[in-house]
């Protein structure tokens, strides 16, 4: 079996919902996932978790959503993007 992405379900700084078909999901090579609008304003591009570039999620096709289900479990920075 191949690895897939978790599809982490909401953003690191604001707690936004982030389903996976959203195009306003942003991703490191870690998979710590931000909303667009924490990346580029708070953010500027950059994780604060390991400093790598923010890159929009792919999306999963819905017909692989049941047999690769994304994740429910939710990350939220303690500090939101207020310590970024």
């Amino acid at each position: 079996m191949h690895p897939v992405l978790e599809l982490r379900p909401n953003c690191e700084c604001c707690d936004r919902d982030l389903p996976p078909e959203s195009a306003d999901a942003v991703i490191c090579t870690f998979e710590c996932t931000f909303c667009r609008e924490c990346a580029t304003t708070a953010l500027r591009g950059v994780c604060p978790n390991c400093g790598g570039e923010l890159v929009p999620r792919p999306r999963r096709p819905a017909t692989l959503l049941a047999r690769y289900p994304a994740s429910t479990q939710r990350v939220l920075k303690a500090d939101g993007c207020r310590g970024a």
